[in-house]
């Protein structure tokens, strides 16, 4: 979460014990009020991370 936020992007993590273990989630909450654009950032901001952590290869 806080990688994402440092690219502008607010998301909660939730881990153990609010999930089972190793099950970690991230949680977004888009709207109408946010353009394409908006999202395609998102979309971007989910990928540099994932591969930065190693989750995306």
């Amino acid at each position: 979460a806080a990688r994402m936020l440092k690219r502008g992007i607010y998301v909660i993590g939730f881990s153990f014990p609010v999930v089972p273990k190793g099950q970690a989630r991230i949680r977004t909450q888009m709207s109408a009020a946010h353009s394409s654009a908006d999202i395609d950032r998102a979309v971007e901001a989910f990928g540099a991370v994932g591969k930065e952590l190693g989750v995306i290869s």
